[in-house]
């Protein structure tokens, strides 16, 4: 009886008290203002909350794909962006394009080739990664190539529709010579490797880690470094559905980026991001380190200055040219570089 007689009283100081506008003692039920506590978004001290999110990321095997997405990964920031990511391999920017179509991924990195898809509007950039304006290609030491002018009539492997296949235009371009004037063998880069140690072929077009693997297993192979003053970009990408309905997920993906592109550019920091991208490749430390010299790779504060005096934009439109002067492109199909660079969406996120 004294337990039922306390509890009545109990029941009835809380009545009381909310007769009295005692709102702390109830708890309001879960509301579009209020989300259920098993919905709550994912938030950081001092942040507006952010709905967690995966985001599927195509990449190449090579540290110039990897070096500042696997940055931001290891540092925490796409996790201070409640973005989680899942990595899929590709072997090139063409497949990845495909995949994005086919919904297999979300978003992407491409080296200079794939830009092409770009200007024909298949995809967009959304984030610029890093720049060179040198290239090389790998001869065998019976090729007799000791310039580009000495392509002519050699049996050459290359990629159609990547960087490889920009980068044997500029040289052959340079040289004075066109595609009817050498032997082409068009393979995946990954083929590259076997073909010229079986002979097959007296010339590579590749990229690192290919490369390297060509000048360890080919005995007396050699790169050949040119320049005909054209630029050699790698970017992030969508696809234009993609961007429109999404550019709030854009905005999350590249401020964290940034952070890990500002971390993984500095030389005091690439003996560590050489690892995270051997581990994530399964090569070598060495190997990756061997390609930090590849490029520049893009810090917050280049970025910020590059598009703030109109270099960045620059790049984009020397690079549609270089397409141009090489065929990659008709004149039909050039086009404003700011309709498929999205550099609003670039400086948003650097908050200029």
């Amino acid at each position: 009886m004294k337990k039922i007689t306390a509890l009545l009283l109990a029941i009835a100081m809380v009545l009381s008290l909310a007769a009295c506008g005692g709102g702390a003692a109830t708890t309001p039920a879960p509301s579009e203002s209020t989300p259920a506590e098993s919905n709550q978004p994912a938030e950081t001290a001092g942040t507006e909350a952010v709905e967690p999110i995966t985001l599927r990321i195509g990449y190449m095997p090579n540290y110039a794909s990897l070096w500042g997405v696997l940055s931001a990964m290891n540092k925490g920031y796409f996790e201070e962006e409640g973005i989680t990511v899942d990595l899929w391999e590709f072997a090139d920017g063409p497949s990845e394009v495909a995949a994005m179509e086919g919904g297999s991924i979300d978003l992407a990195y491409i080296g200079k080739g794939a830009h092409t898809l770009c200007i024909q509007g298949r995809a967009v950039i959304f984030a610029p990664s890093s720049v060179h304006t040198t290239d090389k290609i790998v001869v065998s030491a019976d090729s007799g190539v000791e310039t580009i002018e000495d392509l002519a009539g050699k049996r050459i492997a290359y990629s159609s529709g990547s960087s490889s296949e920009s980068t044997l235009n500029s040289a052959l371009t340079q040289a004075g010579l066109t595609m009817d004037d050498v032997e082409l063998f068009d393979m995946d880069v990954s083929y590259m490797v076997s073909a010229m140690v079986s002979g097959s072929v007296d010339v590579a077009v590749a990229w690192n880690p290919y490369t390297t693997e060509i000048l360890n297993q080919v005995e007396g192979s050699k790169e050949i470094v040119f320049s005909n003053g054209s630029i050699n970009l790698s970017s992030w990408i969508c696809l234009p559905t993609y961007a429109e309905e999404n550019r709030d997920v854009l905005l999350r993906f590249s401020r964290a980026l940034y952070k890990g592109m500002d971390y993984g550019s500095n030389p005091d920091n690439w003996e560590e991001v050489a690892q995270w991208c051997a581990d994530q490749t399964k090569t070598s430390l060495e190997a990756n380190l061997a390609q930090t010299g590849d490029a520049e790779w893009f810090n917050i504060a280049t970025l910020t200055d590059t598009l703030q005096d109109g270099t960045m934009e620059g790049y984009y439109e020397h690079l549609q040219q270089d397409f141009l002067d090489a065929g990659t492109i008709t004149p039909d199909e050039a086009v404003d570089v700011n309709t498929f660079t999205l550099f609003d969406v670039m400086k948003e996120a650097l908050g200029i």
